[in-house]
Order: C-alpha cells, then sequence, then structure tokens
C-alpha cells in the first residue's frame, strides 16, 4: 500500500508539474500576442503624429503663400491673412497630435488580459495545494 502511495504522489507531482509547465508556455504565449497588438497601437499612434508632422509641412509649403494671397484680397490685409491661415494649420495639426497621443496611451500598452489570466491560474494552483 505504501508503494501505491508514493507511486500515485510521484504520479499527482509529475502531473502539477506537467500542468504547471504547460499553463506558463500559455501564459507567455498569451503574453507575447497581447504585447504584439499593444505595440500595433503604439506603432499606429506614431504614425499618425508623424502624419501630422507631415502634414503641417507640406500644408506650409504648398499652400500658405496662395491662401494668404487670396484671404489678403478678401480682408485687405495680408498680416491677417496670414494670421488666420497660420491658425488654421496650427489647429489641423494639434488635433492630429492629440489623437495619435491618444490612441498610444500608456493605459492601452498593459497586457491586461494576460495579467488577469495569471492572477486567475494563480488562485486556481493555489486552491489545488490547499484542498
Amino acid at each position: 500500500m505504501s508503494d501505491q502511495n508514493q507511486s500515485s504522489i510521484q504520479t499527482l507531482l509529475s502531473d502539477a508539474l506537467r500542468d504547471t509547465t504547460d499553463l506558463a508556455r500559455k501564459e507567455v504565449a498569451l503574453f507575447r500576442a497581447e504585447l504584439s497588438e499593444n505595440m500595433r497601437s503604439l506603432f499606429i499612434g506614431l504614425a499618425m503624429i508623424v502624419g501630422a508632422a507631415v502634414f503641417a509641412i507640406a500644408a506650409i509649403i504648398l499652400f500658405t503663400e496662395a491662401l494668404v494671397k487670396w484671404l489678403a484680397t478678401v480682408v485687405g490685409s495680408e498680416a491677417l491673412a496670414a494670421l488666420i491661415v497660420g491658425g488654421a494649420m496650427a489647429v489641423i495639426a494639434v488635433g492630429l497630435v492629440l489623437y495619435g497621443r491618444s490612441i498610444m496611451s500608456a493605459g492601452s500598452l498593459v497586457p491586461t488580459r494576460a495579467l488577469r489570466s495569471i492572477q486567475r491560474d494563480t488562485t486556481v494552483l493555489s486552491e489545488r495545494v490547499a484542498g
């Protein structure tokens, strides 16, 4: 009977070790997948900021002079026209930067699903060991 108990204990321990190893592998895979998804959001946010910068530069180079000259004929002042055009372009650039920054907020980079899964697994393992 002692040999049978020792054999069943060894079987239980080897099963627990195998299950723990499998669980750890799955948790690492989940962590990698979630981190990859979060990095994608980060790169999209960076692309939006780069797009904002490119748009701002291109807009300044290509349209500023033409808009200022056209608006100067409407408002009667080239200085006022330049101020209006520059303000509109600045508003567009700021809007794109704020949108890009909101996409890559720090909270969106945390692998929350993996953390919840690890906490749940820890609870289940603790209950198995205790009971």
